[in-house]
């Protein structure tokens, strides 16, 4: 699930974006009678069969010698290079399959088209499909169809996938302070209106003290792939940042108001949420400062799933 970018040049779209190789379609030699939104169609079968068979030789066959690719903002330009790396995705996802649906062809001038769809690709048996919209701009070299430059954006929804795991009851309980006292905190994280939101609902609990309630919401950003995230507390406190997530652990950076009573204005952290194994997960605020002046860490807390739901 990776997100490209669409720039804009003397007025034709440039759209670049490696993952474009899961919706890349296979552009066939023009025959005489040949009706070419029949042929592009056809062609989105031919391109599947060729990336599952990782079919080097069939996949350059599809891309012009100077196509461009963009993942963000890092570029793969030209033909071996992006063959390098669909070959290089194809052998760590052997068990993966790719479908795309084609849902609109638009010729913009000879020979020239773009093309927009929907394509899937399911890592493993039994895995969730990433989804993901793409526009790919084709050219025509003599009598064949390749891709020039593409663009493809995971479906809002689906940026969220990696965070499935956080879904139902959560606690721990552990040190509060340097005074010994203890703290139990209980969150529970739902997706009370579908699959575009996670909601956490947390109260943190200290022995001899009011309980603090907080309430958090992930969004996936539309088109960009961010995850971003809000918390709002019963102390008056509240914070927004951006959630990364690099394969094993969440880091969340927070910017937002300290609570009431902590001097200072302005509060800035990172949260790592780390896995532990399976049902458990560390919580760690780390990097902490209060009006740019550091404080430090909180203590680890560590989680156990009590609840999927």
């Amino acid at each position: 699930m990776v997100v490209g970018r669409v720039n804009r040049e003397d007025g034709v779209p440039r759209v670049v974006a490696w993952c474009v190789v899961w919706a890349a379609l296979c552009w066939p030699v023009v025959g005489e009678s040949a009706d070419p939104a029949a042929e592009i169609k056809q062609a989105a079968t031919a391109y599947v069969d060729a990336f599952k068979k990782g079919d080097a030789a069939a996949l350059a066959d599809q891309w012009t010698e100077r196509a461009t690719l963009m993942e963000g903002g890092a570029e793969v330009e030209g033909r071996d290079n992006i063959v390098a790396v669909l070959v290089a995705w194809r052998k760590q996802n052997p068990d993966g399959v790719l479908e795309v649906d084609v849902a609109d062809i638009d010729f913009l001038a000879e020979p020239v088209a773009r093309v927009t769809g929907v394509l899937r690709f399911t890592p493993k048996p039994g895995a969730k499909p990433v989804v993901s919209q793409f526009t790919s701009v084709r050219v025509r070299e003599g009598n064949t169809w390749r891709l020039a430059e593409s663009v493809v954006v995971p479906v809002s929804a689906a940026a969220l996938d990696e965070l499935d795991w956080l879904v139902g009851t959560w606690k721990a309980s552990g040190p509060a302070g340097p005074d010994g006292t203890k703290a139990e905190v209980e969150i529970v994280y739902e997706k009370p209106i579908g699959e575009f939101c996670i909601v956490g609902r947390v109260r943190y609990q200290v022995a001899g003290r009011p309980a603090v309630t907080a309430l958090e919401v992930i969004h996936a950003e539309r088109g960009t792939r961010d995850i971003r995230t809000w918390v709002f507390d019963s102390t008056g406190a509240r914070a927004e940042g951006v959630i990364e997530f690099d394969g094993t652990t969440l880091h969340q950076s927070m910017k937002g108001t300290p609570a009431a009573g902590v001097p200072g204005e302005v509060a800035r952290w990172v949260q790592v949420i780390a896995p532990t194994g399976e049902g458990s997960c560390t919580v760690h605020a780390i990097e902490r400062f209060i009006d740019g002046v550091a404080v430090p860490d909180g203590a680890p807390l560590h989680f156990k799933k009590v609840s999927s739901r």
